[in-house]
């Protein structure tokens, strides 16, 4: 049971769900719950496994479904008698372990160049869950990107649409030439990620703007994208070009500002 309880939860991950699992730490007097019992509480409400049945469950099923929503774990104990939580006749106490999981942040690097492998090292020093899309093999590989989570390797385009984008991903658009980025921005503006970003001058940006609103794109769609992509940290290096990327998509992950700490009452 545990293996398909962990099964499942990595399914549901994979599918980009949360899922909260819930497990029976300690128990003691008559009661149903027995220490290391578990359950698995899906966004729907929806459950798999047991951890003794009845109102417990109901109400563990409840503090959980708290839990997704506000995207915290929690512990706390359930008296399983008539003056306490659950009005059971067991006479004994629970204690639960509800344990959240929710899909990875993405960084999604569109473009296996120069300032692509600094961004990827970047990406992985934060915990991000990377991947590399790219045409060509030698920018699309593991020796050249040996930690990456996963390789994209072929149409650009192709690719993007059929990728399961959701809010929890970061796209920056840094191929290799306008006509790419292009073609890539045209096949992300409809999604759902948090951030699109596009490398660029402002000539080169407006450019393919202008195409994308010629072909009917929405222009509030267009006005959401980050380009030319960055914060003006004043380097012109890779590695200061992608710290000034990631710089702006944590800024926007993590709902910060541009304010000095020292100007911040």
């Amino acid at each position: 049971m545990e293996y398909r309880i962990m099964e499942r939860i990595s399914k549901e991950i994979k599918d980009n769900k949360k899922v909260a699992l819930a497990m029976i730490t300690e128990s003691s007097g008559s009661t149903p719950a027995k220490k290391g019992a578990m359950m698995i509480i899906l966004e729907d409400g929806s459950t798999y496994g047991t951890i003794g049945g009845g109102n417990l469950e109901y109400k563990v099923t409840k503090e959980a479904k708290i839990c997704i929503r506000k995207n915290i774990n929690k512990n706390f104990t359930f008296k399983l008698d008539d003056t306490g939580s659950l009005h059971m006749q067991c006479g004994g106490s629970a204690e639960v372990f509800i344990k959240l999981f929710k899909p990875e942040k993405k960084l999604l690097i569109v473009g296996g160049g120069h300032i692509a492998y600094e961004l990827y090292k970047l990406g992985k020093a934060l915990d991000f869950y990377t991947v590399i899309f790219d045409d060509r093999e030698e920018y699309c590989n593991n020796n050249r990107f040996p930690e990456i989570d996963e390789l994209q390797l072929g149409d650009i385009g192709k690719n993007l649409d059929k990728y399961p984008i959701t809010k929890d991903c970061f796209i920056v658009i840094i191929t290799r030439g306008h006509k790419n980025d292009e073609v890539a921005l045209e096949n992300v503006l409809n999604k759902e990620a948090s951030y699109i970003g596009m490398i660029g001058s402002k000539e080169k940006t407006s450019y393919i703007m202008n195409n994308l609103l010629d072909k009917g794109i929405n222009k509030d769609k267009l006005r959401e994208v980050y380009a030319p992509i960055g914060l003006n940290l004043g380097g012109g290096k890779p590695n200061e070009i992608a710290f000034s990327i990631m710089s702006e998509i944590l800024i926007i992950k993590n709902n910060g500002s541009l304010e000095h700490m020292k100007d911040i009452d």
